[in-house]
């Protein structure tokens, strides 16, 4: 092969090797999400790891560059790090469950990450030293100089690496995972890499030895990925990655009835009964706290759709109701009316594919006025707690778009006593910073020592309730035990707690301490 066409082949093979690291390293994140949730610790451990492995490749794959600058160790090397990427899918299936039981939401992302990620990472480190050493060294030989324009060579591989790293981080973002379940996208990787490692090993005159070795490991790798896939749960009606989160539908029981169930991740999301309309999870029913203040409110944002059990409550609550919903992933609506019966009346109902913040801040033309009810439930899971809903600012925006006789109500989890509740405690104290006139109520028991669902309760009138008097207004069961529910906020300590503002919230690091305390 002529000397530029070597070339051509060599910085292709760098743009392609550049972009598998970040399609791996993007699709690794949600990899491990389902198991450790979707926080700062999953980030950072996957970068880390991946830059640490990147790091010492570099380093090992200079030394081996200089020892051995053939053609054949480079493709050898991008066929390898192919393997490694199957195997590494294997291990997902098999190890991932067993490391979650084992390490927590901090430390498990990267104990994580070096058991999967770190061999694939530092594989493909090693490609840019050989490439650089590798590019022009036909001119390289002929000089007798092993300088010879070594900053035009290092520049154009480091820009194709990087041009190959910008492209996968974009194609898996806006194509592959939206398209693709995560398992394929890897799989796809791994076979990419073995066959251009094979088909640059043939090119360059690799023994074929070498040949037969690299296409026995590529068979044995996809066998050893397709005997580890688990099998699919019966109960399991649907099943995909979403643009977010792993979504799946699955059937059961809840309390010895027939349910259904909505799993985002590996937390319950939202449920429904197969014999009646009743809502299933008990904090969901915290829905009518608005009566206590406006029972004829008619206009309502909820944030965070799930199975869209609380906007088909509202719905039905009255003819005059109008509900807004701001849910950012855009499969759930379609699910929802597919699988637990939302079928809303168009002209009452809005959906919104947004950030409920960004909708607040920016409402669409005509969607300006105020609303009676703003009801949050993006705290869905103690493992993926969205910090921009948990600040000052978040609350303080929420308010404004309140009628004057709004309210704004919030399912948060964690502890009311104990370690584990610095998270509660510390939310409430900035959510009494902006919300004067409010209340909580703890949906197990304000004396229960377990974790449980903790209502938030905001009223922009700044006339008070007496709950309990106002509770007997209404029939049924949850007005009946909701002055047990209430929460006597003289009993709590958050003297010691920090406001959570944008500029400052751990959210990760105090739900660390519920998890721990769980």
């Amino acid at each position: 092969m002529a000397k530029k066409l070597k070339d051509i082949f060599l910085l292709i093979s760098v743009f392609a090797t550049g972009a598998a690291v970040l399609v791996i390293e993007v699709v690794a994140m949600r990899i491990l999400s389902p198991y450790f949730g979707n926080t700062i610790y999953t980030s950072s451990s996957v970068l880390g790891v991946v830059l640490a492995a990147l790091s010492l490749g570099y380093y090992l794959g200079g030394r081996g560059a200089d020892k051995f600058p053939l053609h054949i160790f480079f493709y050898g090397i991008i066929c390898l790090s192919g393997l490694f990427v199957l195997f590494m899918q294997a291990l997902i299936f098999s190890l991932l469950p067993i490391l979650s039981f084992f390490f927590s939401i901090s430390a498990g992302p990267l104990v994580a990450s070096m058991v999967l990620f770190f061999v694939p990472a530092f594989c493909l480190g090693m490609l840019s030293p050989f490439a650089i050493k590798l590019h022009g060294s036909t001119a390289l030989t002929a000089s007798g100089s092993d300088g010879a324009n070594i900053g035009k060579r290092s520049g154009e591989i480091f820009f194709w690496s990087t041009t190959g790293s910008i492209f996968g981080s974009l194609f898996s973002g806006f194509f592959l995972v939206p398209h693709f379940g995560l398992a394929a996208i890897i799989i796809a990787t791994g076979v990419f890499l073995v066959v251009w490692g094979i088909a640059g090993l043939y090119v360059f005159g690799a023994p074929k030895v070498f040949l037969i070795a690299a296409c026995v490991l590529a068979v044995y790798a996809a066998l050893l990925v397709w005997s580890h896939e688990p099998k699919k749960n019966p109960a399991t009606v649907y099943e995909k990655n979403g643009t977010y989160e792993l979504v799946k539908i699955v059937d059961g029981e809840w309390q010895g009835r027939p349910a259904r169930f909505l799993f985002q991740d590996r937390s319950y999301s939202a449920a429904m009964y197969f014999d009646s309309s009743e809502l299933v999870y008990d904090y969901t029913k915290y829905y009518e706290l608005y009566k206590l203040v406006n029972p004829d409110a008619s206009r309502a944002l909820v944030i965070g759709g799930g199975a869209y059990s609380i906007p088909k409550a509202l719905l039905a609550e009255s003819s005059a109701m109008r509900v807004d919903v701001a849910e950012i992933e855009p499969e759930l609506l379609e699910l929802a009316q597919r699988y637990f019966k939302f079928s809303p009346d168009l002209s009452r109902f809005q959906n919104y594919t947004e950030d409920g913040r960004r909708l607040l801040a920016h409402p669409p033309t005509g969607g300006e006025k105020p609303y009676d009810i703003i009801y949050s439930d993006v705290y869905y899971s103690l493992f993926s707690v969205p910090s921009h809903f948990t600040t000052q600012e978040f609350f303080v925006l929420a308010k404004s778009r309140l009628s004057s006789n709004g309210v704004f109500i919030a399912n948060f989890g964690g502890f009311l006593q104990g370690e584990g509740a610095a998270f509660i405690l510390s939310e409430i104290k900035t959510f009494n910073s902006v919300f004067p006139n409010h209340y909580y109520f703890a949906v197990t028991s304000p004396d229960s020592t377990k974790v449980q669902n903790i209502i938030f309760l905001g009223l922009n009138d700044s006339a008070s309730i007496n709950v309990t008097a106002v509770a007997q207004n209404f029939s049924g069961d949850f007005f009946a035990a909701l002055p047990q529910k209430l929460i006597d906020e003289k009993a709590l300590n958050i003297l010691g707690t920090k406001l959570m503002t944008d500029n400052y919230a751990p959210i990760e690091y105090l739900v660390g301490k519920i998890v721990g305390q769980w």
